[in-house]
């Protein structure tokens, strides 16, 4: 496919809008300003911690399996790949792509969800996106001058919206990332990049395991079918795993084409030429054809009834979601017991918000060890008496 670049990317003048910092920052080398946040994300406490935390199956089943980490690497090549053919400015897409899932919190969406019902209880909620803000704003403080990684201006866009639209009246406090227009489109491609390459593997993982057979994936995946089908056709005498292997990429790159020429389409469609045109356009651009669409839904779903919420992978769910809500519970009643460096924060925000912050930033290792701290304490009447 021969490359275009739309005069729609973040370049030149609005890079420069975009390129905009809460704090001055020495310019002392060659890096784009979306390049130096990138290492910024990538050398950051919370960006290492993602090699603890669960993708789908946890660090203790296999060496082998996804991680939060090697999820989103594999999100920011499908990201780059996409931005590149798009004619789109690829660092920021990349940074975009490295930082998009940076605000989770142990165990995966089952520990997302035990944090929110927990916060819902003190009339808050927990929202990953925004954490991540708080994260890269707040939390991660490596400069002598002021806290948090001091990102542009258009990657804490990207953090906030990369997925959802936010209403200005529900949150006054993100007024600075143009909540009543669209993001940019390297923004807009995260998600979709996201959902790419999280089936993807997903379904590798879930072979692996053993929870999903390849031929009942055959057979309820229709993209993947014709995947299978197109590979063992041309290598008739090849492994059933390795035509798997095969299959698996030939879908993804069907994904990533219809992606790329979707969203092309879209552009000319609406005759967007400059981000304010891709900004005021009413919709998000990046999308996928309704047949691509139809069949990225066929198979979450079929990820949803034979994966998500399997026997196995349910068991782990309800452990994750009692570990994290007995220490919220704990700390919450208890916020003595917190690190002291917390201390001034729950004066400012609130024990409940505290706690799930301090929570949200475990591996699933370190959270596990707490867990079983608490419950140690409690058995030889050291935890407080309302716990004994």
């Amino acid at each position: 496919m021969k490359r275009e670049q739309h005069s729609s990317a973040v370049f030149g003048e609005e890079e420069k809008r975009l390129s905009t910092r809460a704090f001055p920052a020495p310019i002392n080398d060659d890096r784009t300003p979306f390049e130096r946040d990138r290492d910024r994300v990538v050398q950051s406490r919370a960006f290492r911690r993602l090699a603890g935390k669960t993708q789908v199956f946890t660090s203790r089943a296999s060496d082998h399996f996804r991680s939060r980490l090697t999820h989103t690497m594999e999100v920011a090549q499908v990201a780059r790949h996409v931005s590149d053919a798009l004619g789109l400015n690829t660092d920021l897409a990349e940074t975009l792509a490295l930082v998009h899932d940076i605000g989770h919190p142990p165990f995966g969406h089952a520990g997302e969800r035990a944090l929110d019902e927990c916060l819902k209880k003190h009339g808050l909620r927990f929202d990953h996106n925004l954490h991540a803000l708080r994260i890269v704003e707040q939390f991660e403080q490596r400069y002598a001058g002021h806290r948090g990684l001091n990102l542009t201006l258009g990657v804490r866009e990207g953090i906030v919206k990369h997925s959802r639209d936010y209403k200005l009246s529900d949150h006054p406090g993100l007024a600075e990332y143009f909540l009543d227009k669209m993001p940019p489109l390297e923004a807009q491609i995260i998600d979709l990049a996201d959902e790419i390459a999280y089936l993807t593997a997903d379904l590798d993982d879930g072979v692996e395991s053993g929870l999903l057979d390849v031929k009942h994936i055959r057979e309820h995946v229709s993209i993947l079918g014709r995947s299978y089908a197109a590979v063992e056709r041309a290598n008739p005498h090849a492994e059933e795993k390795y035509v798997f292997h095969d299959a698996l990429q030939a879908m993804q790159k069907t994904l990533i084409k219809d992606l790329i020429h979707t969203t092309q389409e879209n552009v000319k469609s609406v005759g967007a030429r400059t981000l304010e045109d891709i900004r005021n356009s009413g919709r998000r651009l990046a999308a996928l054809s309704e047949q691509a669409e139809g069949e990225r839904m066929e198979e979450k779903r079929y990820l949803y009834d034979t994966l998500y919420t399997c026997e196995t992978l349910d068991r782990e769910h309800k452990k994750a979601e009692e570990v994290v809500t007995e220490l919220f519970e704990f700390w919450v009643a208890e916020p003595e017991e917190l690190p002291e460096g917390y201390f001034p924060e729950i004066e400012k925000d609130g024990a409940a918000r505290v706690v799930a912050d301090y929570i949200a930033g475990m591996t699933d290792n370190f959270i596990l060890l707490q867990y079983a701290d608490m419950r140690r304490r409690v058995r030889r009447g050291q935890a407080p008496l309302r716990f004994r």
